[in-house]
């Protein structure tokens, strides 16, 4: 293999011909073999846009030459259209804040612009990654607003499919509004509930999750560009300070602003904290009704079998006809690596000292593959599960007649005692509630057919349900 010789503060090393990274590059790739896996592509875009913007800004300020910001800005255009992404190879997971990923992009842009310009790779006299593509700029504040960016464009994803997920529980609470059923409480029996009441809940409950997320999104648009090295904005024009996150806004699209308090933004990490927090709620939330969804259609002879999931795949190797809640189960499976994500993300938070906090790769590896795989588990929830549910009708009116927690509705009319009495006889002997009640005399069969009627027992004192559909583009920043 060919090479070229690079030299750093550190020494000389040969860094392959034909690649477009340098020595700083290669020296971290050597170093850091953690997970085999290199930045996101988003982050790899973001963190063009950001070298773009900080061009046109050091350009429009007369602090960088025309035709080297012109070469660097075609640079990044490059690969924000989807090339040269192969050239960034620093693993996700590194030490050192963020650097060796910042320099992995200010050399591939540099040799890039190089060649534009007619000249060899490695050549740094005609475009510089530090003192021209990193004009004005640190790891410090370029790294944080990149993951930042990133997570505007990964979020809304996320939220498209969730608001996918509440309008379809919507339509299954219409197509179930009028099927009856046992309400159940610490897997006991409770009182009727309306199965499509059920789904409501489910769908009231998606929406508080999209709501929760487009709140944590906004709190991404406050940005650290032109904090540079600690927020003080050392090396960072005045020019530069007042127009970068005009600029930023140009090419992203994303309505960003920079922090009142550079400082602050650059130390700490607390927006991440919330954005992974409503993750985590929402991931609960996800396994919760994914639990329940298994209960009800558990069985199918011998469970609870109030509903049928979609069969999507053979359930065994060696039990013929089995099928199993494949996709609720990995749901739940999702859920618990956001939930496990979640700790690693607040306790990089929490690891920082000082004036800044050198945790942010594991904190990004962490929230991107978060806000991926909830966005990914909805979309299989949506399209393989909850659309496909069916109701067993005559299985919900079975074992709500066989219940005894109808004897709830009792108690206003013949007291708690009497009620309890009733209940304890039923279990005892098997004989159903309404037939002791008209046997022994309590109630007329007339008084006993108003106060049981199931639509009275589940109806809500407020309107009935409508259909609410949600559309996050409406909400999006």
């Amino acid at each position: 293999m060919e090479t070229r010789i690079e030299s750093d503060s550190i020494g000389k090393m040969k860094v392959p011909m034909d690649a477009y990274y340098g020595i700083q590059t290669l020296r971290a790739f050597n170093n850091f073999h953690i997970t085999n896996k290199s930045i996101h592509p988003e982050l790899i875009v973001s963190l063009a846009q950001i070298k773009k913007s900080a061009a046109i800004t050091n350009r429009d300020a007369t602090l960088l030459d025309t035709k080297i910001a012109n070469v660097i800005i075609s640079a990044c255009d490059e690969i924000i259209s989807g090339k040269f992404h192969d050239q960034f190879i620093v693993d996700s997971i590194q030490g050192g804040a963020g650097t060796s990923t910042n320099m992995n992009a200010n050399e591939v842009i540099a040799n890039i612009a190089i060649e534009m310009l007619g000249g060899a790779k490695g050549n740094y006299s005609i475009v510089n990654p530090n003192d021209h593509v990193n004009m004005a700029q640190s790891t410090n504040d370029v790294f944080p607003t990149a993951g930042k960016i990133t997570i505007l464009k990964l979020l809304p994803k996320a939220t498209s499919e969730l608001s996918r997920l509440y309008n379809a529980l919507e339509l299954k609470s219409l197509e179930f509004d009028n099927i009856i059923k046992m309400g159940r409480t610490q897997l006991q029996d409770a009182v009727p509930i309306r199965l499509g009441q059920s789904f409501h809940a489910y769908s009231s409950m998606i929406k508080r999750d999209i709501n929760r997320l487009i709140t944590a999104q906004k709190e991404m648009l406050t940005l650290n560009i032109g904090a540079t090295a600690i927020g003080t904005s050392i090396n960072a024009s005045p020019k530069y300070l007042d127009n970068i996150i005009s600029s930023l806004k140009k090419v992203t699209g994303f309505n960003v602003v920079q922090a009142e308090d550079l400082i602050d933004a650059t130390q700490n990490l607390d927006g991440f904290v919330c954005v992974s927090g409503a993750l985590k709620t929402c991931a609960v939330n996800l396994s919760k009704m994914a639990n329940d969804l298994r209960l009800l259609s558990s069985g199918p002879r011998t469970g609870i079998g109030e509903i049928n999931l979609p069969s999507m795949q053979n359930g065994s190797s060696i039990m013929p006809g089995k099928i199993n809640p494949t996709i609720p189960e990995v749901v739940s499976q999702v859920a618990f690596n956001i939930i496990g994500n979640d700790f690693t993300i607040t306790m990089a938070a929490e690891a920082g000292q000082l004036e800044l906090n050198a945790f942010e790769p594991v904190l990004f590896y962490n929230l991107f593959e978060s806000i991926e795989t909830l966005k990914n588990a909805t979309t299989t929830f949506v399209d393989n599960c909850i659309v496909g549910i069916t109701a067993n009708k005559e299985r919900c009116a079975e074992l709500l007649n066989g219940s005894i927690g109808i004897v709830t509705a009792l108690c206003p009319h013949i007291g708690y005692k009497r009620s309890a009495d009733i209940a304890k006889t039923a279990l005892k002997t098997g004989v159903p509630v309404k037939v002791i009640v008209l046997r022994e005399g309590i109630l007329t069969p007339e008084e006993l057919e108003e106060i049981l009627d199931p639509i009275s027992m589940t109806q809500v004192t407020k309107s009935s349900i409508v259909d609410k559909r949600v559309n996050v583009d409406s909400c999006a920043v």
